[in-house]
């Protein structure tokens, strides 16, 4: 995606890492068993001491009551409990595997997030017993932060007041848009009175954060709702608003319509979708919200933190469990096997890691990395990457930079070697993020396949 993109074509992606996922292969798998076997990094690339990395848990759940038309991950409809049951059965395994790798020696985690798919899926029943398993393996008592995405028809009071005893400390609820018919267009499984029913429940749970996912661009979408949409979001008043523009990358519904029709992508353009997010960060921000992210405001900065994305975005270790899951040990990027049957006989039958691919990314790399993610935030401080890194951010992409500040997309420091010098985003360039990032990329990885 360019900076100058006008139609959402098939394709377009929402960068999450680097190098491009295109170029993980399974003969880097071993570099990833390596790093599990190494104890925690303590010295850089340049062999200077440097203290060892947080360390993060995802826990993907790939169960959906549907598919979203949108959807690009892995996920799985029409299953029974059986075969949810022996999926758990593999998660507690993998986790009791990982648990027993030197890279976890008295190492505590600082984040845990269960993703899917629909974490909240799963029953009461379910989710007990998970943790139950899960907790003689390893535990997250001094976590900042305990994530847990939930679709709002999958809720019930009883599921709710659960997910806070189990130490949930964000919950995130899958909302995308209150409108009932842009819900059923794009394939959503709840409707919007299954969102306000669910939202006293969680009300009343009181949770440190909760937060409401929107989408700018679903198919339907027009500006008389997409007000609404912010008027009724302003209205439940959560601790966070995290507001995504709609992508089409290959593997979704409607991708895979648009290719074998040849028909005209029913997405809004990326100008609309952009005019959406800037008015609804205008009006959150009227009513006392934070810009945190190209994605994100919130109502009390003080109060609410994201320290799975933060962490994530210095470089942080995540142990990533489940099915097709990313992960990140030791300076080796992995990701899990994506085929169901291998991923459970993996674990349950070879008692292995199960590892389907990987990659070692370079200083420079693991520099690249860091530096387009935290541009996300808006900002990037350049002693940050200075002193990290060796490396000043500025003087080294300045031709670059000097485009994007003729551009009208960031402003430059004053004096770039104050303490304190930061490249900010101004916001048309946050609005448009993605498409800023590849300019960054080494020559090799530009207009590759990125997943």
């Amino acid at each position: 995606m360019s900076t100058e993109a006008t139609k959402t074509e098939v394709g377009s992606y929402f960068i999450s890492n680097y190098p491009p996922y295109s170029q993980w292969t399974p003969e880097a798998i071993p570099e990833a068993l390596e790093a599990f076997s190494q104890a925690p990094l303590k010295v850089n690339a340049q062999g200077l001491a440097q203290e060892v990395p947080p360390l993060g848990l995802y826990l993907h759940i790939p169960f959906c009551r549907k598919r979203c038309k949108f959807c690009y991950f892995k996920v799985f409809t029409n299953v029974n409990a059986e075969a949810i049951e022996r999926y758990v059965s593999a998660l507690c395994q993998e986790i009791s595997l990982v648990a027993e790798q030197p890279i976890m020696q008295d190492r505590q985690f600082r984040f845990v997030y269960f993703g899917g798919g629909t974490p909240s899926f799963l029953s009461v029943k379910q989710l007990e017993s998970l943790l139950d398993r899960l907790h003689r393996y390893v535990t997250w008592n001094g976590a900042e932060e305990v994530t847990f995405e939930c679709e709002p028809g999958t809720l019930s009071e009883p599921k709710v007041q659960a997910l806070k005893q189990l130490g949930v400390t964000r919950l995130s609820l899958g909302v995308e848009n209150f409108s009932d018919a842009i819900l059923e267009e794009n394939g959503r499984a709840h409707l919007s009175k299954e969102v306000y029913r669910a939202w006293d429940w969680i009300a009343a749970a009181n949770f440190a954060n909760v937060n409401i996912d929107l989408i700018s661009g679903m198919v339907g979408e027009t500006w008389e709702n997409w007000r609404e949409n912010i008027r009724k979001t302003l209205e439940l008043s959560p601790e966070s608003v995290t507001i995504y523009q709609m992508e089409l990358p290959f593997n979704t519904v409607y991708s895979k319509g648009i290719l074998e029709s040849h028909s005209e992508s029913a997405v809004a353009t990326w100008p609309t979708k952009r005019d959406w997010v800037r008015y609804a960060f205008d009006v959150f921000q009227e009513n006392g919200y934070t810009i945190s992210s190209a994605y994100t405001v919130v109502k009390d900065p003080s109060k609410v933190s994201f320290s799975y994305r933060d962490n994530l975005w210095r470089g942080s270790d995540l142990l990533a469990t489940g099915i097709a899951s990313f992960g990140h040990v030791g300076g080796v990027h992995y990701q899990n096997v994506p085929e169901w049957d291998r991923y459970l006989g993996m674990i349950l039958d070879e008692k292995r890691l199960p590892i389907g691919r990987a990659y070692r990314p370079t200083q420079e790399q693991r520099l690249i990395r860091e530096m387009i993610l935290q541009l996300k935030k808006g900002y990037l401080q350049i002693e940050y990457f200075r002193d990290k890194f060796q490396v000043n951010i500025l003087s080294k992409w300045l031709s670059q930079w000097n485009t994007y500040a003729s551009d009208g997309y960031v402003v430059l420091p004053e004096d770039p070697k104050a303490s304190d010098a930061k490249i900010r985003l101004t916001t048309d360039g946050l609005l448009r993020v993605d498409g800023l990032l590849e300019a960054f990329f080494e020559p090799q990885f530009r207009n590759v396949r990125y997943t």
